[in-house]
């Protein structure tokens, strides 16, 4: 079963580092059908081998978090913008917590992302290019860059007229929630 398992190891940390919007779904899907599924080969797996599949979710989630964060993406079916951003930022430090794994290279890569994003977009936006395409409010913002220890205040103390208005991110919610 050696060179199967190897080959059901190797299809299955591709599912988990190709699985869209729920990369610690499909690890724990993984797990259970490669331990305990009735269906799936009953395996005992070794260290090495549950990291494997780890390390391909920590991909992933780094992937979308920084996918959202990248201006030459916008456009793309897949974009979803700052706000989503922030959303998957947050799903990973969860994450994070319950695999005890520390978020730091993420984090570290998240921050870097989003400065070189907001400065672009600053940049795009003052230029009379295009309108802002940050999708969620300054105060979201705020939280989510001092999460990530960047300081709004100094180089980005213009951002805030960029982001949604606090009325139109709760009207957007209403939209959404259908109340």
């Amino acid at each position: 079963m050696g060179d199967n398992l190897n080959e059901i190891l190797e299809n299955e940390w591709f599912l988990v580092r190709h699985s869209g919007e729920t990369p610690e779904i499909a690890l724990h899907s993984s797990i259970y059908y490669l331990t305990r599924a009735k269906e799936g080969p009953s395996a005992t797996l070794n260290k090495d081998q549950l990291d494997s599949l780890l390390k391909a979710a920590i991909e992933r989630f780094s992937e979308i978090v920084l996918r959202d964060l990248q201006h030459a993406n916008c456009g793309n079916e897949s974009y979803r913008g700052l706000g989503r951003s922030i959303i998957n930022y947050r799903r990973f430090c969860t994450f994070c917590l319950r695999q005890k794994i520390d978020p730091g290279e993420v984090r570290r890569q998240t921050a870097n992302a989003l400065q070189v994003f907001l400065a672009t977009e600053f940049a795009l936006v003052n230029d009379g290019k295009r309108p802002s395409i940050i999708n969620c409010s300054y105060r979201e913002l705020q939280v989510f860059a001092a999460e990530l220890g960047i300081d709004l205040a100094g180089r980005f103390a213009g951002i805030a007229a960029l982001c949604l208005p606090i009325d139109l991110m709760m009207s957007e919610n209403r939209n959404i929630h259908g109340t």
